[in-house]
């Protein structure tokens, strides 16, 4: 008969995620955004030379790739917007592009500290030395297993997550995925997962040689 339409578990599911939304207490920053991987070829240069502080006007980058929007620039913007602190949590990182970025966060006085694999961040390509020589805090793991990682926490706030390797491979080629969020109850347990990780890896704990080694 007559009357309102029975409410769909479409509809409930809408307006309990709406409540949700505005609870009282919860810290949250602007909405998710996603990012999908292969990037489209673009220019980064103007980018980079921005955030070091380098007048690009004069000077036009002469590389023929176009300078357009992509999800490799917006990774970076998200990345070059810490002010205060960056953690990066990853199993490969020789993405030049990514490398400078970091680079260039450490140069300005934001703190940088980086947890990688130890069997990847040797090989050919691979930035952490460069980090390291340019004095960011690298520290990496001692196990069987391999610290598959891969997230980043910009000024404790704004969490990077997804499936993609800083690889210039996974960036250019890869079909890949990056989630960046600004709400605190998602961003607390990677802190806390990063600064667990960051303790049990200090150097202090290494072991160089078995027990049985005199």
């Amino acid at each position: 008969g007559g009357g309102f339409p029975q409410e769909t578990s479409r509809h409930k599911g809408a307006r309990l995620l709406g409540a949700t939304a505005h609870a009282p207490g919860r810290q949250r920053g602007r909405r998710p955004r996603v990012l999908f991987f292969p990037s489209r070829p673009s220019c980064t240069e103007a980018l980079l030379a921005e955030a070091a502080g380098l007048r690009t006007t004069a000077r036009p980058c002469p590389c023929p790739l176009p300078r357009v929007d992509s999800s490799l620039s917006r990774l970076l913007r998200h990345l070059l917007s810490a002010r205060r602190s960056l953690e990066i949590c990853l199993f490969a990182f020789s993405s030049p592009q990514l490398g400078r970025a970091v680079q260039l966060l450490h140069r300005r006085g934001v703190r940088v500290r980086v947890v990688t694999d130890a069997q990847y961040m040797g090989l050919p390509g691979s930035q952490i030395g460069l980090l390291r020589h340019a004095g960011i805090q690298v520290r990496h793991d001692q196990e069987d297993g391999y610290m598959h990682h891969k997230f980043a926490v910009v000024d404790r706030r704004m969490l990077i997550t997804g499936s993609l390797n800083w690889t210039t491979q996974a960036i250019q080629n890869n079909r890949e995925n990056v989630l960046v969020v600004e709400d605190a109850e998602y961003v607390k347990p990677f802190l806390d997962e990063f600064e667990r990780i960051w303790e049990e890896y200090n150097p202090i704990n290494y072991r160089f040689f078995s027990k049985d080694d005199k």
